[in-house]
């Protein structure tokens, strides 16, 4: 049984379709727990989110507490922004395989790209807040806990997305040539 290039993009549709709605939630929740406990309930800082109490960090400082949740809710805001933007072109069928070089996907390439760059600068940021409120005494959740970690493979991702936009960019530079002389 051979599996088609069709059969693997809808595979990648339904598939976005579900990692989609889990950053939407977790975003949600980010910015949802971070405005109810500033505002409302800032005895909630203790159960923010599983495995995260953010009750000793609530407790030193409401301002950093903002901080460190607003950086988070951009990086989850970010990847779902992502997510929406790969179900987009999957969903509008932007994606012709027999001719992959368009403006549009060089486009989506550049967002993505360009999202992964500020996911991994925020979740650096953000981790390097968080070894800095540790360090003054603060007691902070697990950085994996805080969606945070491997802000150095979301850069390299972005670096990589840039490069494959730029071959994009040089793809359709070509084609148009090749389709202007024939």
């Amino acid at each position: 049984m051979e599996i088609t290039t069709r059969q693997i993009l809808k595979g990648l549709y339904i598939l976005s379709w579900i990692i989609f709605i889990g950053v939407c939630i977790d975003a949600g929740g980010f910015l949802f727990n971070a405005f109810y406990t500033l505002a409302i309930n800032p005895a909630d800082a203790r159960h923010f989110w599983p495995q995260i109490d953010f009750s000793g960090l609530y407790g030193y400082d409401k301002g950093y507490f903002f901080v460190i949740t607003f950086m988070i809710s951009i990086v989850e805001v970010s990847k779902a922004i992502m997510f929406y933007l790969i179900l987009k072109i999957l969903h509008d069928k932007k994606l012709d395989m027999s001719q992959p070089f368009t403006h549009e996907v060089r486009r989506f390439i550049f967002k993505i790209a360009y999202l992964t760059l500020l996911i991994g600068i925020f979740s650096n940021m953000g981790s390097n807040y968080v070894a800095w409120l540790t360090q003054k005494g603060v007691k902070m959740p697990n950085l994996e806990h805080l969606r945070l970690g491997g802000a150095d493979v979301w850069l390299f991702m972005a670096i990589t997305l840039y490069v494959i936009a730029q071959i994009f960019k040089r793809g359709i530079e070509i084609q148009t040539e090749n389709e202007l002389t024939v």
